[in-house]
């Protein structure tokens, strides 16, 4: 067991200010792998104050040295993404495959994009009489989640690098090792130091301290909607910006005419993938009503092929465990039919959950409305295009969406219709230039790609 006593900000590794720990469990055996300091009001406050000191000199950088900066962080995290991706199976229990393909393979896109972006972005434009600046919005108080914890770093503190931002990252309590590990990289690839600073600890402590110090200037969240709404009511008080991104209930809706053993397969992946713990996931399938025993019957043939300790790994803990496993007994007592899966415990150590399969859902029901984040697919049948819409946008959230269909005019047309950020057409493929963000209550603001930057900017228009 590893024991980690330090915090990294402005540029070096120091003591926390407590001896308070925070344990780091393996969720596939439960044993605990490391310990981190639980950082208090007073770390993040040391952090924000070298943000701060670090912001005038990272602002003024020339958007091409930023650029190199990150190329450099870049290659730190493609020379050690083999470790990434270990760490993250340790503390996630993410199958190693997954964890290479995904943890560690989309942050290396992601950052690989802003590397670019910082050079060819046009911080500057001429509108008319007008010379238009898009300038750093200041200091960013990142807080990330543990559900895909690189990516979502990634995701935050490459972007409001480019822009000339400083960052103070509060990661999970869940995955903190991942987040040293990009420490380290930063430190290696000769970022000065404050620019980014890094403060491990509980949300409710190091977290709502960060969000509301007075020298953050904006908070970029990534989790659960309740916390979402907690941060946004801090920011409000203090007039400070938010990019929120938050819950999601997410639509796979299947028309007549598209290829159905396809859209199913895929459909049971996206949601089994990362063990059901991802936002974005298609949780809900709708199938037209003369299709919908074909596709119920699919999904659970499908389902059968993602056994737990292969194919899908444990939930992250023993706590969110227990909330998929209320919400599958719970969509029983509602008169949902299980036709994969159930509440019935997996045989051995680890925060397993079967990959649970639901029929007989109506869109009222709990489990059609309410965010899982486990291995649970809801199926339900819709009777023409209209009704699909209004069951598709049907809940508080609007995050992703799929649509397949014949051809992909049909299925585009179907997805305009649709109340959600971001949907993929017939199978479309990831693309980490493409905003990414929700609708409703599933978030403000975008992530990724030059969307994805300019959250980071604020404009300041001079006349001639």
């Amino acid at each position: 067991m590893k024991q980690h006593d330090a915090m990294y900000i402005d540029g070096s590794w120091r003591p926390a200010a407590g001896g308070d720990t925070i344990e780091v469990v393996n969720p596939a055996d439960e044993r605990v792998i490391a310990t981190v300091p639980a950082g208090s009001a007073a770390d993040v406050d040391a952090a924000v104050r070298a943000a701060r000191a670090a912001l005038p000199g990272w602002a003024a950088t020339p958007p091409e040295e930023r650029a190199d900066r990150l190329a450099a962080l870049h290659g730190r995290l493609t020379e050690r993404a083999e470790e990434i991706a270990a760490t993250i199976t340790a503390e996630l229990g993410s199958p190693l495959a997954f964890s290479k393909a995904v943890h560690a393979g989309v942050p290396l896109a992601v950052s690989a994009s802003y590397a670019e972006l910082a050079r060819t972005y046009a911080f500057e434009e001429k509108i008319g009489n007008s010379t238009v600046l898009h300038e750093p919005v200041g200091v960013v108080g990142a807080i990330t989640p543990w559900n895909y914890p690189l990516h979502q770093i990634v995701a935050k503190a490459a972007p409001a690098l480019a822009a000339g931002c400083t960052v103070v990252l509060k990661p999970a309590e869940d995955t903190p090792l991942v987040a040293r590990l990009f420490a380290e990289c930063v430190d290696e690839a000769g970022i000065p130091g404050g620019v980014f600073n890094l403060v491990t600890g509980l949300g409710p402590v190091a977290g709502q301290a960060l969000a509301g110090h007075d020298g953050v200037d904006l908070v970029s969240f990534t989790g659960s909607t309740a916390v979402g709404k907690r941060i946004g009511a801090l920011a409000g008080a203090a007039v400070k910006r938010v990019a929120l991104e938050l819950g999601g209930k997410s639509a796979n809706v299947i028309l007549p005419g598209a290829d159905l053993a396809k859209a199913v397969g895929v459909g049971v992946a996206n949601v089994m993938a990362n063990s059901g713990q991802t936002c974005s996931a298609w949780t809900r399938m709708l199938v037209h009503q003369d299709h919908y025993a074909e596709a119920v019957e699919l999904a659970a043939a499908a389902v059968a092929k993602y056994v737990p300790g292969e194919r899908v790994g444990p939930l992250v803990n023993a706590r969110q465990q227990s909330r998929v496993r209320g919400y599958i007994e719970q969509g029983i007592a509602q008169g949902a039919r299980v036709v994969a899966g159930g509440p019935e415990a997996v045989e051995g150590p680890g925060y397993y959950i079967r990959p649970t399969v639901f029929a007989d859902v109506t869109p009222e029901m709990t489990i059609a409305q309410e965010e899982i984040f486990g291995p649970v697919l809801t199926v339900l049948p819709y009777e023409d295009e209209d009704d699909a819409v209004r069951i598709a946008n049907g809940t508080v959230y609007g995050l992703a969406g799929a649509v397949w269909a014949g051809d992909d005019a049909e299925a585009a047309a179907f997805a305009r219709r649709l109340d959600t950020g971001q949907v993929d057409i017939n199978g479309g493929r990831f693309n980490p230039l493409a905003p990414f963000g929700g609708y409703k209550q599933s978030g403000v603001g975008r992530e990724l790609g030059p969307h994805g930057l300019a959250e980071y900017l604020q404009t300041k228009s001079l006349q001639f």
